[in-house]
C-alpha cells in the first residue's frame, strides 16, 4: 500500500485490544502494514488475538497487563520496546462499560469503571509520551465515547469517565506539542460489538441503532478507519480534537420532528 494510510514501517500500540474495538483498530493498522503491540488483561485473550491478526499477515506482538497498574504498564511498555522499538502511534483503547442505576451504583463498580477508563489512559498515555519525547515525534490516540457530551441513564460512572477522559485528552495536546507529539480523541456513538455489549436490552440495542442520521449501526471497522485517517499525514496539523464517529447521532435527535 502506497500513500498517506501506508503504516509501513510505522509501530502502533493498542490496548484492549484482543476483541471488539480494540482488535478492529489493531487489524486496521496492521493491514495497512504497520507492526502492531497488543495489550489485554489475560495472557490468554492476548495470545488468542495475536495469532488471528498473525493468520492475517500482519506483524503482531502482545503482551498482557492491567491498564490500571502503573507498573504493569511500564512493563508492557518496556517490552514493546525490546520488541518492536519505540512506538509512532499509541491508541489508548482499554474500557469498560456497566450499566447499573445511579442510585444503585456500588463504589467498587464506581472505582473500577473510573481506574480503568480514566486512570488507565493516563498510566498508558504518559508512559508512551516520556518515549516518544526523545523521537520528537507521534501521536496519541484516546477512545473516548460520545457519552462524554451527552449523559446516558444507567451509565453516570461511565459517562463521567469518557467526559474525563476527553479533557484529558485536550490537556496532553497542550503540553505535549512542542514534543512534536500529537494527541486526539475519537467520540464513537452506538457500535454494535459483540462481547462487550452482550449486557444490552435488546430493546436498547435497537433504539441505539436507529439514533443516527444515517440509520444504520456502526462497527468497529468504522471507528478504526477513522482512527486510522486521524493518525495519517493527511491530519497532521490536527491535534487537541474530539472527532465524533456516530452517524450523525451527535448531530441532534432523529426521532424529533416537527410535524
Amino acid at each position: 500500500m502506497d500513500g498517506p494510510l501506508d503504516f509501513r514501517n510505522r509501530i502502533v500500540v493498542v490496548t484492549g485490544a484482543a476483541t471488539g474495538l480494540g482488535y478492529a483498530i489493531a487489524e486496521a493498522f496492521g493491514r495497512a502494514g504497520a507492526s502492531v503491540a497488543i495489550n489485554d488483561l489475560t495472557a490468554a485473550r492476548v495470545n488468542i488475538a495475536c495469532e488471528r491478526l498473525t493468520q492475517r499477515g500482519i506483524t503482531c506482538v502482545g503482551h498482557p497487563a492491567d491498564v490500571r497498574d502503573a507498573g504493569a504498564v511500564a512493563g508492557f511498555f518496556d517490552r514493546v520496546r525490546q520488541d518492536l522499538g519505540v512506538p509512532d502511534i499509541v491508541v489508548a483503547n482499554a474500557g469498560l462499560y456497566p450499566n447499573t442505576s445511579f442510585l444503585g451504583l456500588a463504589e467498587a463498580e464506581w472505582d473500577r469503571v473510573m481506574d480503568t477508563n480514566v486512570k488507565g489512559v493516563f498510566l498508558v498515555c504518559q508512559a508512551a509520551a516520556r518515549l516518544m519525547v526523545v523521537e520528537r515525534k507521534g501521536h496519541l490516540i484516546v477512545v473516548s465515547s460520545g457519552a462524554a457530551n451527552r449523559a446516558i441513564r444507567g451509565w453516570s460512572h461511565y459517562c463521567t469517565s469518557k467526559a474525563a477522559a476527553l479533557m484529558l485528552s485536550r490537556a496532553m495536546a497542550l503540553e505535549l506539542g512542542e514534543h512534536g507529539i500529537r494527541v486526539n480523541a475519537v467520540l464513537p456513538g452506538y457500535i454494535d460489538v459483540e462481547e462487550g455489549g452482550a449486557h444490552l436490552a435488546d430493546s436498547y440495542r435497537e433504539a441505539a441503532r436507529a439514533g443516527n442520521p444515517l440509520g444504520r449501526p456502526g462497527t468497529p471497522a468504522d471507528v478504526a478507519n477513522a482512527i486510522l485517517l486521524l493518525a495519517s499525514p493527511l491530519t497532521a496539523f490536527i491535534s487537541g480534537a474530539a472527532i465524533p464517529v456516530d452517524g450523525g447521532a451527535s448531530a441532534g435527535p432523529v426521532a424529533v420532528r416537527p410535524s
